[in-house]
């Protein structure tokens, strides 16, 4: 149970970390370890043999008798390790394959003056037959219907509070909460609006894992769109960071496993029904349009995207980026399950089989109705390619599927770019 626990610990500092960064590209590195495979867009036919050129770089150099340890197989079930190998010239080959759809992963470290830089490069095999491995309950619907009906008995409540010291020339923003699925739950997020008097569209910014603030979205808001960015642990998002830390490491620690043998009381269900009371929020706003509303988000966040797209059919268009949340029991069929990687290394207790099965993204994905970005790179270790692979292939609606192969769990300024433009081009802002 302790080394359990630490391990959970650990998750948690490193989510919080990773939300943080996940936005942007990682920084250089003085020694760079580049592995490349031989197909340009790094996908390949099952059985067919994919090789992976493996370089040392120092100053755009090979780096001569430098010292690896690799690792190579199905991504995060690595079935080859080796330790201690000497590249004369700086370079080496590997190879390997997969027999069913899924993703092969080669990885690399080198220790140069007492620091170790790594690399890596992930194959994917016929990733669009990826099947996904969670069951779909035959009262999913009834369920989710039923707790959302009961969530809108409670009365918003909405408290909207001016921050001039964020307001910019042409937006204004607030921090906002409105009550959530009980009397007194609230979730609580940052509303930023076009100052010019009008009826506008909306997108919801739904969060990434962690508990942190948040600064809201004015500058997309002063292109005429009321924006939204939601917390969902039910506390300000403008208090000061020692707060969150501090919730991070006691009462909020490893919040993704509160209560997951209980359907009923998950953690996630009170986030994903205030998704959906978000939407409400935005509905009661008089400035909004009344039509034109998206969800996008990334991570937790691109998990968020897609259940709320799911559960609100007044959502029209959704961007999701390296969903999480995808597949939990692949690693109960001996493959990548997604984020937070339940089973990964411990066996199911009672309930939590049963319960996951109502909040797994698979399920939502397979309920999507509505046009969707979604862009994700072959290189994520926090959200295995093959777990959204299994959620993006059962969607049955258009969808645009972004690959950006070299990426892990961050984007390119060029892939933001194409989110937001795909954003607003589906909500007619020019």
């Amino acid at each position: 149970m302790k080394t359990r626990m630490t391990r959970l610990l650990l998750q948690s500092v490193l989510l919080i970390a990773l939300s943080v960064t996940a936005i942007s590209q990682p920084a250089t590195t003085l020694v760079k370890v580049i592995v490349s495979p031989n197909h340009k867009d790094w996908t390949y036919k099952v059985n067919e043999e994919a090789k992976f050129s493996v370089q040392v770089l120092q100053y755009g150099n090979l780096l001569e008798n430098v010292i690896v340890d690799y690792e190579t197989g199905p991504e995060t079930l690595p079935d080859v390790k080796k330790e201690g190998v000497v590249l004369k010239n700086g370079k080496m080959e590997l190879s390997g394959t997969m027999k069913i759809p899924g993703f092969y992963r080669v990885r690399v470290t080198a220790k140069v003056d007492g620091k170790i830089y790594e690399g890596l490069a992930t194959a994917g095999f016929e990733p669009e037959k990826i099947k996904p491995t969670v069951k779909d309950p035959s009262d999913f619907d009834t369920f989710w219907g039923n707790a959302i009906s009961e969530a809108r008995k409670i009365n918003l409540d909405p408290q909207i509070t001016l921050m001039p010291e964020r307001c910019t020339s042409e937006a204004n923003v607030y921090q906002i909460s409105f009550q959530n699925e009980a009397i007194g739950s609230r979730i609580y997020g940052i509303l930023a609006m076009p100052k010019k008097a009008g009826k506008y569209p909306a997108i919801l910014r739904v969060p990434g894992a962690g508990i942190r603030p948040y600064n809201g979205d004015p500058k997309t808001a002063g292109l005429g769109v009321i924006t939204l960015e939601i917390g969902i642990h039910g506390i300000p998002v403008n208090l000061d960071n020692q707060v969150y830390s501090n919730l991070v490491s006691a009462a909020l620690s490893s919040y993704w496993t509160v209560k997951m043998n209980n359907r009923d009381a998950f953690y996630y269900k009170r986030v994903y029904l205030g998704c959906v009371r978000a939407v409400d929020f935005i509905f009661s706003l008089p400035e909004f349009n009344g039509t034109d509303i998206a969800v996008t988000g990334g991570s937790q966040g691109g998990a968020l995207t897609i259940t709320t797209a799911a559960l609100d059919k007044r959502i029209k268009y959704m961007a999701a980026l390296y969903p999480a949340l995808c597949d939990y029991a692949g690693y109960l069929n001996k493959r990548a399950g997604g984020w937070p990687h339940y089973f990964r290394n411990a066996q199911p207790k009672p309930g939590e089989v049963e319960t996951l099965d109502y909040y797994d993204v698979v399920n939502f994905a397979r309920r999507i109705t509505i046009p969707g970005f979604y862009s994700w790179g072959y290189n994520d270790l926090t959200c295995p390619p093959t777990s959204m692979f299994s959620a993006y292939n059962v969607i049955n609606a258009p969808k645009e599927l972004h690959i950006f192969q070299e990426t892990g769990h961050w984007t390119f300024p060029e892939e933001t770019e194409a989110v937001n433009d795909w954003l607003l081009k589906q909500i007619k802002v020019k």
